[in-house]
């Protein structure tokens, strides 16, 4: 297309749906993210392809629901650790290579965690340039996990610094983002901020703790949300504002524990395929072409973005790989448009969880124990009223729904092998980015925050 947008894609990690003043939060002060929701779309019912962050990534990088792309599991992991020799397989194309292909400049700044080998990381799937901390905050040395390597912070495949004060990373990713987008002013850029935060352990910049109504974590929120009035700013200082597709997101649902995190209205955590799980804040705004201060109740998911931004800008999908995702243009720029999907799986793992087919979702399963509820999410978000006995014909069309796609790309918990799979990427053995060495002048050589709730800084 003529004219084509700077994108900016922003993923959180854990920022739950309910921890923005704009989908209700009375806790975290979030006013520019409520500002460009306000200028924007915000999508109500909009889900991650899975309740945690590798396989949620990997999808949303890819189009597929994780199982097809052999991120499923990790040899009976959920997610990936520091030196785990499984990747998203090369053989995969990603959102950033569509949009490399397309003459974009492409970077991500933070956590990829689709595997820390240097055969795949992000400058092997479409991305430039990358400066970030690979994976999940919580996975260097620390008072709890004094064994783990060092956390390492990489420009491009280097390490640069290992065990960084963790209070500066926002900032550090902040000023990185307006660099790129200063070298980039003059062409078209694609940018995919993926924040440190709002996972735990919660280092958190004094003022944010000073000025939060809702401890560390909501100290932590406000931190986002004064990296996205910069970066707004920034837009709008060098005229690039109006022909910017700005998308923010999450990677999950919250953990929604004590420390102050939000799902509400919807029922469960992260880690779950209850709502709480997979149901994240999603707003695009872009100027140009997206009414401000509109709402999306149709089924969305981060599997679109694959071929919504690759038709957007006319790049081709190779039909040698079958993908998941829908293209939602309509749906982003002209309400009255009909919904692309209806049915939308949840899978835990390589089971298959739950499907939703329009307003109504039906559980097979829950932490690997059959189950059999049905909710309608219209009227019953939080999935309290059970309407399984009450509608035999809703279910018999949804569990026909579930076959079809258990046939497709398989259920471990049924025994069903999916037909249009495709393996991750696997090395011989992999090894961690860092070994722990006493002599080395670590800035921080153990983080003093275990892996649970925090109140302060």
């Amino acid at each position: 297309m003529e004219d084509k947008p700077n994108i900016i894609l922003i993923n959180c990690d854990d920022l739950g749906y309910g921890d923005l003043g704009c989908y209700g939060s009375e806790k975290n002060n979030t006013p520019h993210l409520d500002r460009l929701a306000a200028e924007g779309k915000r999508f109500t019912d909009f889900y991650m392809a899975s309740p945690v962050c590798s396989p949620s990534r990997g999808a949303m990088m890819t189009g597929c629901y994780p199982p097809r792309i052999g991120f499923g599991e990790f040899d009976g992991e959920i997610v990936l650790f520091p030196g785990d020799p499984i990747g998203l397989s090369n053989d995969e194309t990603t959102v950033a290579s569509q949009l490399k292909d397309a003459g974009y400049a492409t970077k991500i700044i933070g956590k990829w965690h689709c595997c820390d080998q240097p055969e795949f990381l992000p400058t092997n799937h479409g991305f430039d340039e990358y400066f970030g901390i690979p994976y999940s905050n919580d996975m260097g040395r620390q008072a709890d996990r004094p064994t783990r390597p060092p956390l390492p912070l990489l420009r491009n495949e280097t390490v640069i610094q290992e065990q960084p004060d963790q209070r500066g990373i926002t900032e550090r990713y902040t000023d990185e983002a307006l660099q790129f987008i200063n070298k980039n002013k003059d062409q078209p850029f694609f940018l995919y901020l993926a924040h440190m935060y709002v996972h735990v352990p919660l280092f958190v910049p004094k003022q944010f703790l000073e000025s939060s109504r809702n401890g560390a974590y909501g100290g932590a929120v406000e931190c986002i949300d004064w990296c996205m009035g910069v970066l707004m700013d920034q837009l709008k200082q060098l005229g690039l504002d109006d022909n910017t597709l700005i998308i923010f997101t999450s990677d999950n649902g919250s953990r929604a524990r004590d420390e102050g995190g939000s799902n509400q209205p919807c029922r469960g955590t992260k880690a779950t395929t209850w709502e709480g799980g997979q149901r994240v804040p999603c707003i695009m705004r872009w100027p140009k072409c997206i009414q401000p201060a509109t709402t999306c109740e149709a089924i969305t998911s981060s599997i679109d973005f694959f071929p919504t931004l690759s038709n957007l800008l006319g790049v081709g999908i190779s039909s040698e790989r079958k993908i998941d995702g829908v293209d939602i243009q309509g749906l982003m720029f002209d309400a009255s448009k009909d919904d692309p999907r209806d049915t939308f799986y949840y899978y835990a793992q390589n089971n298959l969880d739950a499907v939703r087919v329009g307003d109504w979702k039906l559980h097979f399963l829950k932490e690997g124990n059959p189950i059999k509820k049905l909710y309608n999410l219209r009227d019953d978000v939080s999935e309290q009223n059970n309407v399984y006995d009450d509608n035999p014909d809703i279910v018999k069309a949804l569990s026909a729904k579930a076959d079809e796609i258990r046939q497709d790309i398989g259920d471990d918990a049924t025994g069903v092998i999916g037909q249009n799979n495709r393996p991750a990427g696997r090395l011989p053995e992999g090894k961690p980015l860092t070994e722990y060495r006493e002599d080395h002048p670590y800035m921080i050589a153990m983080y003093d925050l275990p892996d649970m709730p925090t109140m302060s800084g």
